[in-house]
């Protein structure tokens, strides 16, 4: 119980960071497109593309693939590859630092293989424009020599199947954008879609849980897939050490409490952002630069992870001026609204 309590759980519904916590997702992710549970659209179509590259005995179309982290974009990419029967070789963008680490990987593949590079938005220039010629010609662009003697060499490569992922999709270039064959949304998943998650996760780790327990569970996970698998985990180490054999719903508002998530999803952080726009800014507008050194936090991580899931929630809203808190958001945390600051220099910056 000690050790469990000397750990740091700030930053669990984080989707966006991975930990060590996260070593065991192999494990649960699936193997099959049948065994994906949620993003039902997507799944369906591209079950249909998959059947028809295998019947032509084609590479599939390229795919980009876009929504915020832990909605399983790197597990479908998986999906893709062992339903096509092809190896399947993955890297990040920020991996990729010269074209020579493009041309390595593109060099060494084999036919079909499907080629997955995470955050395909943070892509080199140099690295993108090599990437065109790839996707599109299947050959790579080689400069040999120097000065007045070089010359460009285009080498062969094996037909393959790009699939790219991104949580900016507004960042991806429009060149590269149009290489793709297809470009599906993941949509942040349903109570019941992540309660029936929860259940298949408990059962790949042998661990008994509760219909309520899960669904309870759910509610908590902000219709994520990663975070949710992640807390059950830690439901898990509660239920053990308590002695109990099972996760019930007890255990489980303990286990949230403990963890100081609330019935909406949102941790210690979330929070901390609503009270310094209340507290500190008079419920707003804040611009984001300001709202982000009050609370410790880069811009990025702020725009880019914890204000999309409050504006879903209906708690936080973004204006010209900057960032505003909603009434919901007061009526959340128990809070009684505040006269609206005369003083709004601080929120004009952007």
């Amino acid at each position: 119980m000690e050790n469990m309590e000397e750990q740091d759980f700030s930053t669990i519904v984080r989707a966006d960071l991975k930990s060590s916590f996260d070593d065991q997702d192999n494990k649960l992710r699936p193997q099959l497109l049948k065994d994906f549970l949620g993003q039902e659209s997507i799944k369906k179509n591209l079950k249909t593309f998959i059947e028809a590259a295998k019947q032509r005995q084609e590479p599939l179309d390229h795919l980009l693939l876009i929504g915020p982290p832990g909605l399983g974009k790197t597990t479908l990419a998986q999906i893709t590859a062992h339903e096509l029967g092809v190896d399947f070789k993955v890297t990040s963008a920020p991996a990729l630092d010269k074209p020579k680490d493009l041309a390595g990987i593109l060099s060494t593949i084999t036919e079909r293989t499907v080629f997955f590079i995470d955050e395909i938005h943070r892509l080199k220039p140099a690295i993108e424009e090599m990437l065109y010629i790839a996707m599109e010609d299947f050959e790579l662009d080689w400069i040999i020599g120097q000065g007045a003697a070089a010359r460009t060499v285009r080498i062969p490569i094996p037909p393959f199947t790009l699939i790219g992922a991104t949580t900016k999709a507004g960042s991806v270039s429009s060149p590269l954008r149009s290489r793709f064959g297809f470009i599906p949304r993941f949509e942040f998943y349903t109570n019941e879609e992540l309660a029936s998650i929860i259940k298949r996760s408990a059962a790949i780790l042998e661990t008994l849980i509760d219909e309520d327990a899960a669904l309870l569970l759910a509610q908590c996970c902000r219709g994520t897939p990663r975070v949710a698998n992640r807390v059950l985990r830690r439901m898990r180490d509660f239920a053990q050490v308590s002695g109990q054999n099972k996760i019930t719903s007890q255990i489980v508002k303990e286990g949230l409490k403990r963890l100081e998530i609330d019935e909406m999803g949102l941790e210690k952080y979330d929070r901390e952002i609503l009270k310094s726009i209340i507290e500190n800014f008079g419920g707003g507008p804040v611009g984001a630069e300001t709202l982000a050194i009050s609370i410790g936090e880069s811009m990025d991580t702020l725009e880019d992870y914890y204000e999309p899931y409050l504006i879903q929630c209906g708690l936080l809203q973004r204006t010209p001026r900057g960032r505003m808190v909603t009434s919901k958001a007061y009526e959340h945390l128990g809070l009684s609204a505040m006269a609206p600051s005369n003083n709004n220099s601080q929120g004009s910056l952007f």
